[in-house]
């Protein structure tokens, strides 16, 4: 979930499966943005011999929209390849990594990512590495130091990293997906069982993170700093997608040197949290990956009459009986998921984009960092938070959960009452609590600065999910 195995075929292909894309008003660089695009999902970190990389057959992109139109005025691209030390070594590493230039680092990944805007393509960096991944603390005894060496800053003051980080996306991945449970309100549910605190199936797992930081005044449409949240320069659109050549030529000879030939394709593409894994059905996920956002129109039925919304009410008998009854396209939810929100719905936030139904993740530059967060976003009183943009701690299953059991119905609708339980529904965690540090301690889970997803777990000390994860080695 958020985005993770979401579509039948993407499943299989994992390196090139987008699970979250975060963009956010950088807290302790609020001249800039942040955008981070998460694939390869649910990785153990004792995922040795081979453990986990980029694929050096997939381009990634982070697409911006800067004028309305759900049209890339500005991508990033990254492509990287993989250089061996020792191919006679089994090994991912013959002794300690304690740089990235050790020799005991055998198997090392690098990558080279270009922007193209309207003044053409521009190299920001080439041969640019990758850390490595957290084998253990005998195997790396600092892993921070080298995940700080991998930063790049460009000329032009953008930061850029690509590697491990340890999972942010929180969500009780078992339990939803078991007939829509929700452990807090199992004896409501249809088969009923006991109440129980929700279980963060994502916990103590690591997830490969594509993130940048850019001065706001390389992504608005005029180049300016905006500081009124109606200012059309203000609203940023954004979706990251992975693309793969349309044919493969296999190696007979099985050296291991297929070819990947012809035009990149997409398969597989993420903007807002959830979107295909709960809104598109299965027979159209795999679709949907390959489409850009300005054909979303396709799925607008979807989301104005979304299928959890009337399983709702039957999965828990008498606890939505509004929402039951309620039958009008939802137009709340086209509004947070593919057009944005207009100025003088929500007070002091515009999201809006135009009328183009387009799935972006779509941030207003012009709000800044909250110095109070909560993790309910606009649902909290954070106009800081998801759906303007979205941090990497903000708690997007449950401000979906809640928007489509009615809560956000009265924003276009003011004859409309929510029912008591649509404002109370969580997943993992207490709603109430608004730190992110609450979610666990900042330098693990989450940092203060870039790249803001911790240090990922290492696989000694965490050699299971069951294992309660601990950083030795930081």
């Amino acid at each position: 979930m958020s985005s993770h195995r979401e579509a039948p075929a993407i499943s299989k292909d994992p390196v090139a499966d987008s699970t979250d894309l975060y963009a956010f008003r950088s807290p302790d660089s609020p001249d800039t943005v942040t955008i981070i695009a998460n694939y390869l999902p649910l990785q153990l970190p004792a995922g040795g011999p081979n453990f986990y990389e980029f694929g050096d057959d997939v381009l990634y992109e982070i697409h911006i929209s800067n004028n309305g139109e759900p049209l890339s005025n500005i991508t990033y691209q990254f492509q990287f390849h993989t250089e061996l030390a020792d191919p006679n070594t089994f090994l991912y590493n013959t002794g300690q990594i304690t740089a990235l230039d050790s020799p005991n680092w055998n198997r090392r990944q690098f990558y080279t990512v270009t922007r193209i805007d309207k003044n053409g393509y521009h190299e920001l960096a080439s041969n640019a590495p990758c850390p490595p991944s957290n084998v253990g603390p005998r195997s790396i005894p600092h892993y921070a130091p080298l995940a700080d060496a991998a930063v790049v800053t460009t000329s032009d003051g953008e930061k850029i990293f690509a590697g491990q980080r340890a999972e942010g996306f929180y969500v009780d991945l078992g339990s939803i997906f078991d007939l829509g449970d929700l452990r807090p309100f199992s004896p409501d549910q249809l088969i009923p069982g006991p109440a129980s605190a929700g279980v963060n199936a994502t916990a103590g797992l690591n997830v490969a993170s594509i993130a940048i930081q850019v001065p706001i005044t390389l992504l608005t449409s005029n180049g300016s700093m905006p500081t009124s949240v109606t200012d059309p320069a203000a609203v940023l659109g954004i979706w990251t997608s992975a693309n793969r050549q349309k044919v493969r030529v296999y190696d007979q000879a099985f050296t291991g040197k297929d070819s990947d030939v012809g035009p990149f394709v997409q398969v597989s593409r993420l903007g807002n949290p959830l979107f295909n894994e709960v809104i598109v059905p299965i027979g159209k996920k795999d679709l949907w990956n390959t489409l850009p956002p300005f054909a979303d129109r396709e799925f607008l039925s979807y989301v104005q009459h979304p299928e959890l919304s009337s399983l709702l009410p039957v999965l828990y008998p008498g606890v939505f009986p509004d929402l039951a009854k309620y039958t009008a396209a939802r137009a709340d939810l086209v509004a947070i998921l593919l057009t944005g929100i207009p100025t003088g719905v929500v007070d002091g936030l515009n999201t809006y984009t135009g009328p183009w139904y387009a799935d972006m993740l779509r941030l207003n530059v012009a709000i800044p960092p909250s110095s109070s967060p909560s993790i309910l976003g606009v649902l909290g009183g954070d106009l800081a938070g998801y759906p303007n943009g979205r941090r990497v701690y903000d708690d997007v299953v449950s401000i979906e959960l809640r928007a489509i059991a009615g809560t956000t119905i009265p924003l276009v609708d003011k004859s409309y009452k929510p029912d008591a339980a649509a404002g109370a529904i969580y997943d993992v965690i207490n709603p109430n609590k608004t730190s992110p540090s609450q979610l666990g301690p900042i330098g693990e889970t989450y940092l203060d600065s870039f790249p803001y997803l911790g240090i990922p777990w290492d696989g000694f000390s965490n050699p299971s999910v069951t294992a309660t994860p601990t950083l030795v080695n930081q």
